[in-house]
């Protein structure tokens, strides 16, 4: 059983999402170096952040022509802002920032997932 990213739209948006939080995240604005300080993320660890969610991308586009890769690539995504929630909870940094950013794209990679395997 081959499990493809079909419809593709869902992807192509998250990963549109993904590049757009990377590219911001080379120079982090206000609200993103907030998130990150409020979760004592090590500022000289940044720049991980910023090629992890190129992988990510890149993993979300490849997976349109090779199946498997996308899903793969989505589930990644959906652990990464998992991980980032529970960083969120245990620093109690509870702020805009946190439901808007990071629930925000929780909730879109999840809906992405679904949508990709449901339709």
């Amino acid at each position: 059983m081959t499990i493809e990213s079909v419809p593709m739209w869902p992807s192509i948006v998250l990963a549109v999402v993904i590049f757009g939080d990377a590219v911001m995240s080379i120079k982090p604005p206000k609200f993103i170096q907030r998130c990150l300080d409020g979760v004592n993320f090590p500022r000289e660890w940044w720049w991980a952040l910023v090629y992890i969610k190129l992988l990510a991308t890149a993993g979300l586009i490849v997976g349109l022509y090779v199946p498997g890769i996308g899903i793969a690539a989505n589930v990644g995504v959906i652990a990464y802002f998992l991980a980032a929630s529970y960083a969120h909870f245990k620093a109690k940094f509870l702020k805009s920032e946190f439901w808007i950013n990071c629930l925000g794209i929780l909730a879109m990679s999840i809906a992405t997932l679904l949508l990709t395997l449901l339709l």
